[in-house]
């Protein structure tokens, strides 16, 4: 066939295709962790050499414990880095389910027990195999910033229920109840609270477990924080064992051992739900690093005399940053009973200094003092920045009185 003749039965040009949507409504729907960014923010200032205080992160100012880091460095050594079991080799879970009994009674098998990279994915997986398009998931207000996000990614609806800075930030059974529709499928608690630091009472932890359990609705407990409660009794959901059909324990040693690199969590629950995390979990990531699991062996079943160190000190830590801040009027604070957070109410300087909301006072306070916080309204509230204390106590005493020197120009 000539040229000329080949061009003469050339098909007909095809139509523009339409454009194509790139991302997904799923991605769509969440947003980068606020933590996160302001993380990375702090290292890109770091970087360029701007001295900071920074209490951004939720991350333990401890080195992990060295018991913990030599059953790594032996596992290595032992060439123990091949692939596992997915939902964790079954000593690491043995010790998990063991540990969990001895400090609160509980009653897990192995089998109802997966071991997952970081305590976020356990939550992630509980909440992907629980939640479908539509149901509704009760979360307290303040939240950590990940729930609203992973909840909306698997298609639920998150359904606040408000608590009063007033109060301490109380959460009890009648609140929840009053949030309950035909369509709630879960609870998401948080007891200590990131961010606030407040506990939810024994008594109301149990009476929030038998209310779950007696509407079949499921109660997804983050105990991420439960062995730094600094007054009362340290309850677990996972104590109401004749409740336990309707509870996942959602844990990890990232807090407790100073272990947040490692990315070592858990999670406890009903068979079937535990079966279908782990299934999940080989869709995705597949088993946790194997070294990090007989370093997870060796934190739950060995001397615990680390966590009651850290915990003393947290606490010293914390009547340290409330002691500071008394000194900058204006700025109001709960007392917090566990984890290593404070939130205090910036609200009183709205209308100063072109601030106007608790994102534009972290953001100034970052630009102009240097101190690392995060803003509120990533966890649902307006008024008020978070700030980690598991920092040194020259760091405390510096961010304080930047945190003052500035607040007091804005007069």
């Amino acid at each position: 066939m000539s040229a000329s003749s080949a061009i003469l039965h050339a098909p007909p040009s095809m139509p523009a295709a339409a454009p194509r949507k790139i991302l997904t409504d799923r991605i769509n729907r969440i947003e980068v962790s606020a933590t996160m960014a302001i993380t990375a923010e702090a290292l890109k200032l770091k970087s360029q050499g701007v001295d900071l205080s920074d209490f951004g992160a939720g991350e333990p100012h401890f080195a992990t414990p060295q018991h913990i880091k030599d059953a790594a460095i032996e596992a290595i050594q032992k060439n123990f880095t091949r692939y596992t079991n997915v939902a964790g080799v079954p000593e690491v879970r043995q010790a998990i389910v063991d540990r969990h009994a001895a400090d609160f009674k509980s009653n897990y098998a192995p089998d109802e027990c997966v071991f997952t990279t970081g305590g976020k994915l356990a939550l992630f997986n509980a909440i992907q195999v629980l939640v479908d398009h539509g149901d509704e998931v009760i979360v307290p207000v303040p939240y950590w910033v990940s729930y609203k996000d992973i909840i909306q990614y698997a298609g639920g609806v998150p359904v606040y229920v408000e608590s009063k800075e007033s109060e301490n930030f109380r959460i009890t059974a009648e609140m929840i109840e009053a949030a309950i529709t035909p369509k709630t499928k879960a609870i998401v608690l948080n007891t200590p609270s990131n961010p606030s630091g407040a506990i939810i009472a024994a008594s109301d932890v149990e009476a929030i477990v038998r209310l779950a359990h007696a509407r079949n609705i499921y109660l997804l407990i983050d105990e991420c924080y439960v062995y730094l409660t600094f007054s009362g009794d340290i309850v677990s959901a996972g104590s109401f064992t004749d409740c336990k059909e309707h509870i996942v324990i959602l844990g990890s040693l990232s807090k407790t051992y100073a272990m947040t690199g490692w990315r070592a969590g858990f999670a406890l629950g009903p068979k079937p739900i535990i079966a279908a995390m782990s299934k999940l979990q080989s869709q995705s990531t597949s088993n946790a690093a194997s070294m990090v699991q007989r370093a997870s062996i060796a934190a739950v079943k060995g001397p615990q005399e680390c966590v009651a160190e850290m915990r003393a000190d947290y606490i010293k830590l914390r009547d340290r940053i409330l002691k500071g801040f008394e000194t900058i009027p204006g700025l109001t604070c709960t007392v917090p009973q566990g984890a290593f957070y404070v939130y205090p109410n910036v609200s009183k300087f709205f209308g100063k200094g072109g601030l106007s909301t608790a994102s534009d006072v972290a953001a100034k306070l970052l630009s102009v003092a240097h101190v690392v916080v995060v803003p509120g309204e990533p966890f649902g509230t307006t008024e008020h920045i978070r700030l980690s204390y598991a920092v040194s106590q020259d760091v405390v005493d510096e961010g304080v009185k930047r945190m003052r020197d500035f607040f007091a120009s804005l007069a």
